[in-house]
């Protein structure tokens, strides 16, 4: 008989992660005022949030969410099929279909319910899924939760997804699922070079663009849009949490897709439909991203700044074009260290350890908005500086 009560099984959980420098606390913010947080009680240069382009505090996004607010009260009180089916959701719903290209889309209370609600709704026992090895948890987690088959190609290789491929005659259905962006390490993954496969094979193309919509293409479309597989990609996740500044998340694709998602995606019909005021901050967000192309332009040419601000400095950092520049140093007691001291430099970058990366792999993810000043981004150079000095990382 197990006498270990619950207190003391998950006090020694917490103290072995406690030992390996993994344990996690909730970090309190008590104001926030554009780029800049009240962190604990000190004012903090935010250089890691998902909110690319700053919408989040947009005077026209905060307006539409108060007047949804004010229309519809606080919650939509009921799952879509039952009694929390709005005008309001429809109306996003065709909204970000027509700005993705699209003929419909679904909405979703997250991005982690949209893919652990789609891929199970379309695959099952029998059936064949290839996932990348650097997949976001909700892939990974949508995956197992299907029953199909497994398999995991090395990170961004399509010659190995081909070779994994070699007996899909034995399966009814494939289907390969990537992020479009990797979250932490802020590369694309091969979209051309995987959409041919699919084609080649016969599967399906899934692509999780949290981090693309909205910040990466002509129109914020995505990496979808970016790398120009549009037509190519038969399942595409967006969120409206990151770029958007809002919550939940849409899937896009045919009007046959959103049916039967709205039928078989099990976290659509047992949840309760997303509030109609962060439905309307999205509506108007994704109207700015369609109107004001030039946003996009200014994070472009901030991430560049901020990434070779880095490089000037020493800091190995590969190029891209995502706002996603992560400062890998390797050992998690190092990372959690460096950024204690940013923070006390004034600059708050959130320390990425085991399980979220590999072992070895830990790192300061560090992530540019629109919305900061090359003023706010020289004043992070000069804390990582200072810190990198002070550490060793940098060394003259």
């Amino acid at each position: 008989m197990n006498e270990q009560s619950l207190d003391a099984f998950c006090q020694e959980r917490l103290s072995e992660l406690e030992e390996r420098n993994l344990r996690r606390s909730l970090r309190r913010v008590s104001a926030r005022e554009g780029v800049r947080a009240c962190l604990e009680g000190r004012s903090a240069l935010v250089l890691g949030s998902n909110s690319y382009l700053g919408l989040e505090r947009d005077p026209r996004v905060r307006a539409a969410a108060k007047a949804a607010l004010a229309e519809w009260g606080t919650g939509s009180t009921g799952s879509r099929l039952t009694t929390g089916c709005l005008q309001i959701h429809a109306a996003l719903e065709s909204e970000v279909a027509d700005w993705l290209g699209t003929e419909a889309a679904v909405l979703f209370g997250s991005g982690y319910l949209a893919n652990v609600g789609v891929i199970p709704a379309l695959m099952g026992r029998g059936d064949l899924v290839l996932s990348d090895e650097l997949n976001h948890a909700s892939l990974i987690d949508g995956c197992r939760l299907s029953r199909a088959e497994r398999r995991v190609y090395r990170h961004g290789d399509a010659d190995h997804a081909r070779e994994l491929l070699a007996d899909r005659e034995k399966f009814r259905r494939c289907m390969i699922v990537t992020d479009g962006v990797f979250s932490m390490d802020g590369d694309l993954a091969p979209l051309g070079e995987l959409c041919a496969l699919a084609q080649e094979r016969d599967a399906w193309m899934m692509v999780d663009d949290a981090h693309g919509v909205g910040v990466l293409g002509a129109t914020g479309g995505g990496s979808v849009e970016l790398l120009g597989v549009e037509d190519r990609v038969a399942v595409r996740m967006g969120t409206l949490s990151k770029a958007l500044g809002a919550e939940g998340a849409i899937v896009a694709g045919s009007r046959a897709l959103a049916d039967l998602l709205r039928n078989r995606a099990r976290s659509f019909i047992y949840s309760t439909a997303p509030s109609p005021a962060s439905v309307a901050a999205a509506r108007e967000a994704v109207a700015i991203v369609r109107e004001e192309p030039a946003r996009l332009a200014t994070l472009g040419e901030r991430a560049d700044f901020w990434r070779q601000g880095l490089r000037r400095l020493g800091f190995a950092v590969v190029d891209g074009v995502t706002p996603i520049v992560p400062i890998i140093l390797g050992e998690a007691e190092l990372t959690v260290r460096f950024a204690d001291r940013l923070e006390a430099e004034g600059v708050w970058v959130t320390p990425i350890r085991p399980p979220t990366v590999p072992e070895g792999a830990s790192r300061l993810r560090a992530t540019v908005s629109a919305a900061h000043s090359e003023d706010d981004l020289r004043f992070a150079l000069r804390a990582f500086e200072q810190v990198g000095g002070d550490l060793g990382v940098l060394r003259s």
